[in-house]
């Protein structure tokens, strides 16, 4: 008579009834998913980095510093103060006689989201320039004031929320409040 031992009373079960394929198929699966939503997020949104005119935007790169050295030549400098639904810029000029303009466009731009950027045209006003636009997100803004011949340009950046007004003097110069 022979001994039967516990090994030999074993019923196998089918490999879905056990803990371990499905343990071990949980990473790969993770990683399936994850990928796929990355790859619906690449798809469904638009980074706004990358310009499809990169090379005219290159050859107009002499020409933008010669707009930055003739508003340092003239000394220009803009007081700007932002409110929820408008603005209000002071352009000042070292040269007496300086001819303000007709009117000033102003581009708030993101260092990283380009959708949200903003274009505005402000009109002479009897205290300076008045512009009505959407108070943006808050954070780093870069700041492109420019006469509406575009002969010269005014370049700074701010953080908003802004709590005063901000001055850009120079070309590349940092928003610097005033109390």
């Amino acid at each position: 008579m022979t001994v039967m031992t516990t090994a030999d009373n074993r019923i196998a079960k089918p490999w879905y009834r056990e803990p371990w394929p499905w343990i071990l198929m949980v990473g790969p699966v993770t990683v399936i998913v994850a990928a796929l939503v990355s790859a619906w997020i690449a798809i469904s949104t638009n980074d706004g980095l990358v310009a499809d005119d990169y090379y005219k935007q290159g050859l107009a790169a002499g020409e933008t510093l010669a707009k930055s050295q003739k508003a340092q030549e003239l000394g220009l400098s803009v007081s700007l103060r932002l409110t929820s639904d408008s603005i209000r810029i002071r352009l000042t000029s070292r040269e007496a006689d300086f001819p303000q303009p007709d009117a000033l466009m102003m581009t708030m731009s993101h260092p990283t989201r380009a959708g949200i950027d903003q274009k505005i045209s402000l009109k002479r006003s009897a205290d300076g320039f008045q512009g009505d636009f959407n108070l943006p997100a808050s954070g780093h803004w870069l700041i492109l004031v420019e006469d509406d011949a575009k002969t010269w340009r005014l370049m700074g950046t701010v953080m908003l929320p802004a709590s005063a007004e901000a001055v850009i003097g120079g070309a590349g110069s940092t928003v610097k409040p005033q109390s």
